[in-house]
């Protein structure tokens, strides 16, 4: 059971370390905050596919956070 210390161990950092670099997709989650807002705005209307562009782009900051983490990178 002590290795099962160890894997815990490195969860725990990775997951501490997470936050930290969702941090690093600020511009894209504010380019995909305002799209949203804007088009929800009196008088806007949201539709599908409206943000997509900048939902892509937040997603894909999310995708490399999240591979960053699972390696343990810095």
């Amino acid at each position: 059971m002590s290795g099962n210390g160890a894997v815990w161990g490195r969860v725990r950092g990775r997951l501490r370390a997470f936050p930290e670099r969702l941090a690093a997709c600020g511009a894209e989650a504010a380019a995909y905050g305002r799209c949203v807002q804007a088009s929800t705005a009196p008088g806007g209307r949201l539709t599908k596919d409206l943000c997509a562009q900048e939902f892509e782009a937040l997603r894909s900051c999310f995708a490399a956070a999240a591979k960053k983490t699972l390696r343990g990178g810095r």
